[in-house]
């Protein structure tokens, strides 16, 4: 918001502005306020004083007086022996605290807690996953959505795996099968080695991340840039049993994808064929499989010219007398229309 920027708030949480600290004290009293009350107040966000309400993206919740002056004592702790006059200033400011968490009564933060947290920003999520990284001792669960990956986004974690794989943490990773086509993934799984395992799916599930069956991240918008951090077991959990379902489906990075066993469609046509049955459209099938438009529709004009089809609606037709509309078969059981056996690979 304009005129309300961070130069104006220069300060930590043991020293409010007179505006932060007018709208921190009513959300603790309340239990939640309104975002747009926090927007001449950029402070509170960047302090992690306010959170999104993940029941309610319009609200934020506060941080507790409680857990503000434990954060304050840490920083006090690490800063001692460099600066004493901050030592003061933060005894002050939890002598503040303490006072205003006597005056009101405690309100359980629906954004901040063991169970589940709001990560705004792509620095707080950052930070947060530093931190599962650190913590973590076992293992690492990761479903990653999309076509190629990007060199980019493959560098971002690089950091997070080769600090698990010095620790001897085992990491498994699922992709769609379009991921195999990029040479980035390759150089990535190559420089792990032993320490991850990878295997992909025509279509996987949105992005996730579990740490020692712990802890999970899952994206709260879809451009990525705000983020849950969970950690109720019976979440954890069912999300643990989710990726091992898929992991069991998915087929090894290291091994050929299935042939379908008709001369002309491949594997990736076969998924397309499925998708068009269930009557999806381009768009939707390119990105549940992880490629872009065009090149989906020209593998579907692909299939119509191998199954002889002259329209969508004949298309149809065709997928369904092939046995191309549903999940994947065995050889023996497709065959092209008109053909009394398919023509094997």
């Amino acid at each position: 918001m304009a005129g309300h920027g961070t130069d104006e708030h220069p300060h930590g949480a043991d020293r409010l502005c007179e505006a932060g600290d007018r709208v921190y004290s009513r959300a603790v009293r309340r239990g939640r306020v309104p975002r747009g009350d926090a927007e001449p107040v950029p402070c509170l966000l960047e302090l992690a004083l306010l959170h999104p309400d993940p029941d309610d993206m319009d609200w934020l919740v506060p941080t507790s007086p409680q857990e503000v002056m434990t954060r304050l004592l840490r920083e006090m702790y690490d800063e001692v022996s460099a600066s004493q006059q901050r030592v003061g200033s933060a005894v002050s400011a939890v002598e503040w605290y303490a006072g205003l968490g006597r005056r009101v009564r405690p309100v359980p933060p629906a954004g901040e807690g063991p169970a589940i947290r709001v990560l705004d920003g792509l620095a707080r999520i950052q930070a947060a996953m530093d931190e599962a990284t650190q913590a973590c001792t076992t293992e690492v669960l990761t479903v990653q959505p999309g076509g190629i990956r990007r060199e980019a986004e493959l560098s971002e974690g690089l950091h997070r795996a080769t600090a698990l794989r010095g620790r001897g943490v085992r990491m498994r990773d699922l992709y769609t099968h379009v991921a195999r086509h990029g040479q980035g993934l390759l150089t990535y799984l190559e420089l792990m080695g032993d320490a991850v395992e990878a295997r992909t799916l025509d279509e996987v599930i949105d992005r996730l991340i579990l740490f020692d069956r712990t802890v999970a991240f899952i994206p709260a918008n879809t451009d990525r840039t705000m983020a849950l951090e969970l950690r109720h077991p019976a979440i954890v959990e069912y999300l643990v049993t989710v990726f091992e379902r898929l992991w069991r489906l998915a087929t090894p990075l290291t091994a050929p994808l299935p042939e379908t066993g008709i001369e002309g469609i491949s594997h990736r046509e076969q998924s397309i064929a499925a998708l068009l049955a269930e009557g999806h459209q381009d768009a939707v099938i390119a990105e549940r499989l992880g490629i872009s438009v065009r090149t989906c529709r020209a593998h579907i004009a692909r299939l119509s010219e191998t199954l002889g089809a002259a329209s969508r609606t004949q298309l149809g037709v065709r997928i369904a007398q092939a046995g191309l509309n549903g999940p994947p078969r065995s050889a023996s059981s497709l065959r092209l229309p008109g053909r009394e056996s398919p023509s094997v690979r």
